[in-house]
């Protein structure tokens, strides 16, 4: 698994890396997204930056999930007791949040946990909510993804199953999950998550962490979109 691992972070090194600040319209509607990590490095040799996060939406969605992630809306950020905060809208913001307040043994974890967007919560719970903690929490979030977090993507055919058990998605993580050599750094934030399957997988995910690795007919679609993807951005940069 470790061979598959290193030949897919090989294979994806070969694209462009996006560093905040970008433009939503440079990126396409279709993918997978990777996600680096400042001071993570895989574990085949060298310094070379470490697969974090894996990531896909569905059609059409890929600008507005990194926007989400990134919180490019500012808007979202107008929010109160009635309104879901930013990060019940992105897994991985409120993946770090845990992180951040679980570091801090701050008991505020479990308001944290609930999913605002469900306006049975915001009826149950809006109460209990500390919006200017939680707006505080918001902005340390996004400096971190904005400061710390770089990404890059492939495109795929629409005609590829990305989501899913059966799709793409799944078994890119399954390969990164299952490597024995890439493992966390001691200050990786992660080592504070809550959630047992962050620490022990080393990855800002819970999802297809035991899914099966890519196979050959993967490795041909990777190499294709990757392909694909190269000139989709030469045409973009021309």
């Amino acid at each position: 698994m470790s061979r598959l691992c290193q030949w897919l972070h090989e294979q994806i090194e070969k694209l462009p890396l996006v560093k905040f600040p970008f433009k939503l319209e440079s990126l396409p509607e279709n993918g997978i997204y990777f996600f680096y990590e400042d001071g993570e490095f895989w574990g085949h040799g060298g310094e070379k930056p470490r697969i974090v996060r894996v990531g896909t939406h569905k059609d059409g969605n890929f600008r507005s999930r990194i926007g989400e992630h990134y919180l490019l809306n500012e808007a979202w950020m107008n929010f109160d007791k009635n309104k879901p905060k930013p990060s019940d809208r992105s897994i991985f913001r409120k993946n770090i949040g845990r992180a951040l307040l679980n570091k801090d043994k701050d008991d505020y974890l479990k308001i944290w946990e609930i999913d605002f967007t469900l306006s049975k919560n915001r009826k149950l719970y809006g109460d209990k909510r500390e919006i200017e903690k939680e707006k505080k929490l918001e902005e340390a979030i996004t400096k971190l993804l904005r400061e710390k977090f770089t990404f890059r993507f492939i495109i795929l055919d629409p005609h590829v199953e990305k989501m899913g058990s059966k799709g793409l998605e799944s078994a890119l993580i399954g390969t990164l999950a299952s490597c024995k050599l890439c493992k966390p750094s001691p200050n990786w934030l992660g080592n504070y998550s809550p959630v047992q399957k962050i620490r022990e997988s080393g990855l800002w995910l819970v999802q297809h962490l035991k899914a099966d690795p890519i196979n050959e007919k993967d490795k041909e679609i990777i190499l294709k979109a990757i392909e694909e993807t190269r000139n989709w951005l030469k045409k973009e940069v021309g």
